[in-house]
């Protein structure tokens, strides 16, 4: 990998970290590479809002060599929202440009006196003044700085007002509503005063003769799998009908178990009635982002299954256009529209159950369904206006101010994405212990529950519902995902185990084989739990929202009940994992190479 740019915004100084080789040998690249390097770094007394709070934008090793779904890069640090590990994936074309500018990465820490950008082109680093695109939405201020700098393949990632006014579930995007959404690093960079980062290269990417013929078959048999073509025609939100069938699509804040208007609002709808085109990251041969036309002419991004569900089911709204509408305005303020649509529940749910008032929302009724109620919280709480304040920083600190802690749906500050365990099992165990709170990236098992199966790495087919003995499927299924987050391919992407192993040792020179990857996988999930554990996590915070542990009335998953504690203990059993701690047992650890890190944990 190329050398990753550190840069000092206090002083404006830069100097080049060069990648050990053995790091690239063990984590390849993305959010495993990113937590060796901050690993040090990343304390329990470190303020995620401080100048020396770092946040790292790195590639992977295979970004921007047109490989199957491999234009994506990674932002990670420490989360203002969970005060834990944070990383977050966006796809787009800024990770490859930034490697066509010479560098695979960007480590950014201090803080500048006055609102600026930063301007990286072919190795040359500049500041610039922000003053006249602080408080610009996230298209807006794109187009201001590229027409500045006066470069038009130039690319920007930039935050908009909710990161500038520290929201602690703050986004960061690049081109066309690409969102780093989980985790509110968005916060932390307009912590530091910094608006955007641009960047522009000329470099050409070399490839070797044989990655070149490896990508080209993964790329064609990607274009014909049948996930990625339901990918591409109805984009994620193709998922919801099926999704809502199962019981594992949740409605009215996780508390009703079916929806009846899902037909409105899934992606055969889209498609059927406002799709005009789709959009793709770069080199993505699956386009699985939706262009729509709400009928005023104007094209406009539509959602992704998280967005439809969350301002759709979740609040009982069944009218599209108003969803694409919550989810652009969620865009342009950038802020995570799962973050946003579950705490925007809670309320809901807290005004029906009488612990929020006309008088605690300045006489905005929550009344279910209600889109006007929605897109005003939202404008409430990008400008912490109102209860807009203590919204901002999440579900938790909502259901705390008003005496319901127990009512928000979250795992340790992250707000849980709309696949309900109850309906597929395997979730619980992905949102419980995810390291970076209550993820779905870090372990799409609903994939798995569904059928999708990987036999040959050994993740198998378990009942949906079958609780403790599918642990050990499922802490496979997070080391898979975790090689995804680190070479970097888009989770979208049905791309073979052994189809990846030959593209790593094609490109890289290694001579991986399907263990070596899954083991890699491992250790940086170990990795990253060691992190955790040094900034306070324990077992205790393995757990997961009351709501997901009482049973649905109706739908699909109605009558069941998970067995939570028994599948945590399978769980750790499986991982090798301390029950008493929380932490990776000594052996676990030195068993992965990570002989410092056991040291550090256990002395």
């Amino acid at each position: 990998m190329l050398p990753i740019l550190k840069i000092n915004l206090t002083d404006n100084t830069t100097e080049e970290f060069v990648i050990p080789k053995e790091w690239e040998r063990d984590y390849l690249g993305g959010a495993s590479l990113a937590a060796r390097i901050l690993y040090p770094y990343l304390t329990k007394e470190l303020d995620p809002l401080s100048p020396d709070s770092p946040l790292l934008f790195i590639n992977g090793p295979l970004t921007g060599t047109n490989g199957p779904t491999t234009g994506r890069f990674v932002i990670c640090g420490k989360s203002p929202a969970t005060h834990l590990w944070a990383e977050s994936n966006i796809g787009g074309f800024w990770g490859p440009e930034l490697r066509k500018a010479g560098y695979d990465g960007l480590w950014i820490t201090g803080k500048a006196q006055s609102q600026v950008y930063v301007w990286i082109e072919e190795g040359r680093f500049e500041v610039r003044s922000a003053a006249n695109v602080w408080g610009k939405d996230v298209y807006e201020a794109q187009e201001i700085v590229r027409a500045e700098v006066g470069v038009k393949g130039a690319r920007v990632a930039v935050i908009g007002e909710a990161g500038e006014n520290g929201i602690s579930y703050s986004s960061i995007c690049c081109d066309h509503g690409r969102m780093a959404g989980r985790t509110g690093l968005g916060a932390v960079m307009g912590s530091k005063n910094l608006k955007a980062i641009a960047v522009y290269g000329k470099n050409k990417f070399e490839v070797t003769e044989k990655y070149t013929q490896v990508r080209s078959e993964a790329n064609r048999t990607l274009k014909q799998d049948n996930e990625a073509k339901i990918m591409h025609e109805l984009g994620s939100a193709g998922v919801a009908n099926y999704a809502s069938y199962l019981g594992s699509m949740p409605s009215k804040y996780y508390h009703q178990g079916s929806f009846e208007g899902v037909d409105n609002i899934s992606g055969s709808k889209m498609s059927e009635s406002i799709l005009v085109g789709t959009s793709a990251c770069q080199g993505c041969v699956i386009a699985c982002g939706r262009v729509v036309n709400l009928g005023d002419g104007k094209k406009r991004k539509g959602p992704e299954y998280e967005t439809v569900v969350g301002f759709g089911p979740n609040l009982l709204i069944d009218d599209l256009n108003e969803v694409v509408r919550l989810g652009e305005l969620c865009d342009k303020y950038g802020m995570d529209t799962i973050s946003t649509s579950n705490t925007i529940g809670l309320a809901f749910h807290l005004f029906e159950m009488g612990k929020l008032t006309l008088q605690d929302t300045g006489g905005l009724a929550l009344n279910w369904g209600s889109f006007l109620a929605a897109k005003q919280l939202i404008n409430m709480i990008v400008r912490r206006e109102g209860i807009g304040e203590v919204m901002a920083k999440g579900s938790r600190a909502l259901g705390k101010a008003f005496g319901a802690e127990d009512e928000a749906i979250q795992v340790n500050g992250l707000e849980t994405a709309y696949h309900d365990p109850r309906g597929v099992s395997g979730m619980a165990l992905s949102y419980a212990t995810s390291p970076r709170g209550a993820c779905h990236n870090q372990s799409d098992y609903f994939f798995v529950d569904f059928g999708h199966t990987y036999e040959d790495i050994g993740i198998n087919y378990y009942e949906r519902q079958a609780q403790a003995e599918k642990a050990a499927n499922v802490a496979k299924h997070q080391d898979w995902r975790t090689h995804f987050n680190s070479v970097l391919i888009c989770i979208f992407a049905n791309v073979e185990p052994q189809t990846q192993v030959d593209l790593i040792n094609a490109q890289l020179g290694l001579n991986w084989t399907k263990e070596d990857l899954m083991s890699s996988g491992e250790r940086a999930w170990n990795l990253k739990r060691a992190i955790n554990n040094r900034m306070g996590l324990t077992r205790a915070n393995d757990k997961l929202p009351k709501a997901f542990l009482e049973p649905y009335n109706e739908g699909g998953a109605a009558g069941f009940v998970l067995d939570f504690q028994a599948m945590l203990a399978a769980y750790y059993e499986a991982r090798g994992w301390d029950w008493e701690t929380g932490k990776p047992t000594r052996e676990k650890l030195v068993e992965l190479r990570l002989d410092d890190v056991a040291k550090d944990l256990w002395g």
